[in-house]
């Protein structure tokens, strides 16, 4: 009797905990999506149609991007300077984590400098190119690092070894192989560090001419797989093809891990010639792709983060800019609003930025101005939460993790947001292309 008693309410509180969750992440993104859009195709293409076609010059900047693209094959060696390599070691003087909340201590970091056999640093000095999407890792390892997995914003995915991802197709040059030979240190056209050896193949002359046939195409679509005929990738938006005949050149690689050129099929309205134009409708369709992806720290995972996305976004219409945040507002006229007002960046920012040409930066974030609606300037970006702070000053975060169409003041209607540290309290100023 007393069993049945307490199952029942064991039951009950079960159901209750459920309920209450349920309606608690109900109410809560009915809040947050106050200040989250979710735009319609017709009001999409209204702002798209404030934006200036002639925004990029596609003509000039797309053979920049491609020139940028190719330039370590056109090199006979690593362009950065072997200290440069070296500044993931910098660790040593402050407290890191690994996966097991372990604290990072000397000999972790003797290891790494070890197996990174930088005695080696730009002596193999090898031509490459990727064969699958691969992060670029700070130390030649999978282990991720974190600043502190229980602070708020320091945990996952902040993984610190993750720096970038590289797409296929990617031409590289080689400085030399860790100890294992399991990595190779590289440099591409945009980032550099450690990738998996499995992920890539090394090119001769007679391959680099045959891909570089001045025919290239670019993904649009987000997330498809290709095959040939078995599987071989999920292709990211703003992947580089070239073209020959009705179809796109990939590298394969040998038991010798020499690249050759295989060959694929794409669907037509997966794809477009390089550059993708600037257009009204095609300024939507690209926007889109992009919108609800899942957020990635440094490609963490094959998904974007919020410099990666912008990155990506130009990439399809041949705009070249750098990887990381701060660098991509050199790309464009920058204006200093740090200075200003709330309410006057606001106004500038509506009144002045440009509808899909205009980056607004923040320290460590960065997003894309789309126009104005209800008097409000929306933004695109890939951010992973809100700050907020409780009724004792507490730090909080409400978690959004994806890209999202948003204002200046997102999170705004919740309780507990915290006004000082909103983004738009935070903005330092715009790049306009």
């Amino acid at each position: 009797m007393i069993k049945s008693f307490f199952s029942k309410r064991v039951k009950i509180l079960l159901v209750f905990i459920a309920l209450a969750s349920i309606l608690f992440y109900i109410f809560s993104d009915k809040k947050v999506t106050q200040t989250i859009f979710e735009l319609e195709d017709i009001e999409l293409l209204s702002l798209s149609k404030k934006a200036k076609n002639s925004a990029i010059d596609q003509e000039k900047e797309s053979k920049e991007f491609l020139k940028k693209y190719f330039l370590v094959w056109e090199q006979d060696n690593i362009s950065i300077s072997k200290e440069d390599a070296l500044w993931g070691f910098s660790i040593k003087d402050v407290t890191r984590y690994l996966e097991n909340f372990s604290k990072i201590d000397s000999e972790w970091l003797e290891k790494e400098k070890i197996n990174s056999n930088f005695e080696e640093f730009n002596t193999l000095n090898k031509k490459a190119i990727t064969i699958k999407n691969t992060n670029i890792r700070v130390f030649p390892t999978i282990s991720p690092i974190f600043k502190n997995p229980e602070t708020l914003g320091e945990g996952f995915p902040f993984d610190y070894n993750q720096n970038s991802l590289l797409k296929i197709n990617s031409p590289l040059m080689v400085s030399h192989l860790s100890k294992d030979r399991a990595w190779a240190f590289i440099e591409s056209g945009f980032v550099y560090g450690w990738v998996k050896i499995d992920d890539i193949a090394f090119v001769d002359d007679k391959f680099i001419n045959e891909f570089k046939n001045e025919n290239y195409f670019i993904t649009i679509k987000e997330d498809f797989a290709i095959y040939n005929p078995n599987f071989i990738e999920y292709i990211k938006a703003s992947t580089i093809f070239p073209k020959k005949e009705n179809r796109y050149l990939i590298a394969t690689k040998d038991r010798f891990m020499n690249a050759r050129i295989d060959f694929i099929d794409i669907k037509d309205d997966y794809i477009s010639s390089f550059p993708l134009e600037f257009n009204l409708e095609n300024r939507v369709i690209v926007l889109k792709e992009f919108l609800n992806e899942p957020y990635g720290w440094g490609g963490l995972l094959t998904n974007r983060d919020c410099s990666s996305f912008t990155q990506d976004y130009f990439s399809i219409f041949g705009k070249l800019i750098a990887r990381n945040s701060k660098a991509q507002t050199s790309f464009g006229e920058y204006i200093d609003l740090s200075d200003k007002s709330n309410e006057e960046k606001k106004r500038f920012i509506k009144n002045s930025a440009k509808p899909f040409s205009t980056l607004v930066y923040l320290q460590g974030h960065i997003m894309l101005y789309i126009g104005n609606l209800d008097g409000e300037p929306l933004l695109v970006h890939n951010i992973w939460s809100i700050k907020l702070k409780d009724k004792d000053n507490n730090e909080k975060r409400q978690i959004v993790g994806k890209t999202v169409i948003s204002t200046l003041e997102i999170g705004k209607e919740l309780e507990e947001y915290d006004s000082e540290n909103s983004i738009l309290s935070r903005v330092l100023g715009v790049t306009i292309f």
